[in-house]
């Protein structure tokens, strides 16, 4: 009985005991992995991927997948850089309060006409959301002229390069903003999906939709209102993108979609649909930056990085796949 329990234990928490040992092995394989400096950027470079992930848990919970998510990054970074610039401001919360918005203004706008294709045109999610990566980028470089938007206030970077608490070894600040700003949204929309009636909508409808709609639940809204999430999600990791290099650019966040859905299902969020959670996708996120991070450190080639992200997301799947048949 114990050992069924452990095994259950460990099956249930796959992603935290790959997460171990990740963290073991680079940290033996080069020591500077765990010092302060390289924990702190570690935590930077899982925020974006986190924001998206976010957003990307309720549609896959549907069922569905959104991989225009990178594209959707791009317009809304050069949308914020442009309104800063059009408006002249040089007032640094200003400057944060226009790019929240723009990103949360433009994600939902995004949100709004992918989820109206896919919940009352009835389109199929891969094939919409593929069709619609390839226009946002190139709507992208349309509104940006071909090239970035630069020549932003310095205020521009601080939400994605700013830092807090200044100390004698940390002389820049030692927490990140982007950090505080990631933690805000994970915790938002972790407590939209888990303590709330909408959020039980999700579950329901992922698990199954037939059933969720004769329960009286407006499904063709839930969905339409996922894809919204997922994309305010993209549209403020493409703010925050933009803040991070202080401009606008076209290729923003492209190849950021494969990361966000292997981190989602890393974290335990099913591709077939009705189970899922932001908070453990957390952990998948973590993943990805522990690989990305301590193979940089050991001076493996990126090139390999993506091989290994991508057998990643194949073993995943193969858990993931298994899990269900168990469970049928």
């Amino acid at each position: 009985m114990e050992k069924k329990n452990v095994k259950k234990l460990l099956t249930d928490n796959i992603v935290v005991v790959v997460l171990v040992i990740l963290v073991v092995a680079f940290s033996i394989g080069n020591s500077t992995f765990l010092k302060p400096a390289n924990i702190i950027n570690l935590f930077g470079q899982m925020c974006l991927n986190a924001i998206l992930a976010s957003g990307l848990t309720y549609v896959i919970i549907l069922g569905g997948i959104d991989i225009s998510v990178g594209s959707a990054m791009a317009i809304t970074g050069i949308l914020a850089a442009q309104a800063v610039l059009a408006l002249g401001v040089t007032s640094t919360p200003v400057i944060i309060l226009i790019q929240v918005a723009v990103g949360l203004i433009g994600g939902a706008a995004i949100g709004l006409f992918i989820g109206w294709l896919i919940a009352y045109r009835h389109l199929v999610p891969m094939i919409c959301t593929l069709s619609l990566m390839q226009a946002f980028r190139g709507l992208a470089y349309i509104i940006s002229g071909g090239g970035p938007v630069y020549g932003l206030p310095n205020g521009f970077a601080v939400l994605g390069a700013g830092r807090l608490i200044q100390t004698e070894s940390f002389k820049t600040g030692m927490i990140p903003c982007i950090v505080i700003f990631t933690v805000i949204v994970v915790v938002v929309f972790h407590i939209l999906l888990t303590k709330t009636v909408f959020g039980r909508h999700v579950f329901a409808v992922g698990s199954n939709i037939n059933v969720a709609h004769m329960s009286g639940i407006n499904t063709k809204m839930v969905t339409l209102q996922c894809h919204m999430i997922s994309s305010i999600c993209a549209g403020l990791a493409g703010v925050v993108a933009a803040s991070k290099v202080n401009n606008g650019h076209p290729a923003t966040g492209d190849g950021y979609e494969m990361f966000a859905i292997a981190a989602t299902v890393l974290g335990g969020t099913s591709l077939a649909g009705g189970s899922g959670s932001v908070a453990r996708a957390m952990f998948g996120c973590a993943v990805i930056a522990v690989i990305n991070n301590g193979m940089t450190l050991m001076e493996i080639s990126a090139y390999w990085q993506k091989v290994v992200i991508g057998a990643i997301i194949i073993l995943a799947v193969v858990l993931d796949m298994s899990q269900k048949h168990k469970d049928d």
